[in-house]
């Protein structure tokens, strides 16, 4: 009896050491998995090969990016229906201290009190959607995705939910601050000042300089729009490929020694990057609201 429970028990084993050999075997490599998780959804319906192609739209980044930017939305006023003079509660107070923070750098850097009525929410809006935006690579790498695979039934559905992974979205805001930064030069200066200052800066108003000066001028304005998106992508980006191997370290858990020690390492791993990476969340929102800033006041500045 005791050697037919032996070898049942032995049969059993084998059955399923079989069977986790065949579904590893079904699985994807760690680079269809990184390849899956950083194509996007979007109008083609399949994965795009086309390096640069308007037609498309990533419906993905489109869908997060106004869901939180109506959360944000919300939020605030939520927070301003219910402000209070008396002492305030802990939303209001974390939302007072952004306001004040984002209020005085506004201060600081554009002069023009006026200006700031409306640059001053144009920041905070920044600061908050990016913010927002970037949070969302909190979530576990495969949560969504996998929802997203079980409601629309295919196995091989896309989905991204991080907007500012997506140079796309980045570079969409970069050049919507290249146009607040257009409309305030020619509301300060002018349309004929500021078509004088292209043509005149910096090299001086000689008629042989005024090529090289436009020229110079369109240099500027093309690097300082490129690198304010490129800048943010490319954070965001990065931190999303460390999440994937790191998710890729836990999947690699199968019983065995090396397993074990890799699903605590995935664990161990993913807990330090994802507290690190509350600090790139919240700092690349700043840096990008703080650019934002910078580019809008040098509008208002005379070379």
């Amino acid at each position: 009896c005791v050697t037919c429970w032996f070898f049942s028990v032995l049969e059993e084993i084998l059955t399923m050491s079989t069977a986790g050999h065949e579904a590893a075997a079904n699985a994807p490599t760690a680079g269809e998995y990184i390849v899956h998780h950083l194509t996007h959804f979007n109008t083609t319906g399949h994965a795009q090969k086309d390096i640069i192609d308007f037609s498309v739209l990533n419906v993905d980044t489109l869908f997060f990016s106004i869901l939180m930017g109506v959360l944000g939305l919300f939020v605030m006023w939520r927070v301003a229906k219910s402000v209070t003079s008396g002492v305030p509660g802990r939303m209001q107070a974390a939302v007072e201290i952004v306001l004040e923070m984002v209020n005085e750098q506004a201060k600081g850097i554009v002069h023009s009190a006026e200006s700031r009525k409306a640059v001053g929410p144009l920041a905070l809006t920044v600061f908050i959607w990016i913010f927002l935006m970037n949070s969302m690579d909190f979530l576990p790498l495969d949560v969504l995705p996998n929802l997203w695979q079980a409601v629309t039934g295919d196995h091989h559905a896309y989905l991204r939910v991080v907007p500012t992974a997506d140079l796309n979205g980045t570079l969409g805001m970069s050049v919507g601050v290249l146009l607040v930064c257009l409309y305030y030069n020619i509301k300060i200066k002018g349309f004929g000042g500021w078509m004088h200052e292209l043509f005149t800066a910096p090299f001086g108003s000689h008629p042989l300089l005024y090529p090289i000066n436009f020229a110079m001028q369109m240099i500027e304005f093309l690097a300082k729009t490129v690198s304010h998106g490129m800048r943010l992508f490319g954070n965001m980006y990065a931190g999303e490929l460390v999440f994937m191997l790191i998710a890729l370290m836990g999947a690699a858990w199968a019983g065995t020694a090396t397993g074990v020690f890799l699903f605590a390492g995935h664990v161990i791993a993913g807990s330090i990057w994802a507290i690190f990476h509350i600090l790139i969340v919240a700092l690349q929102a700043f840096i990008f609201m703080m650019l934002t800033l910078v580019y809008i006041g040098q509008a208002h500045e005379a070379h």
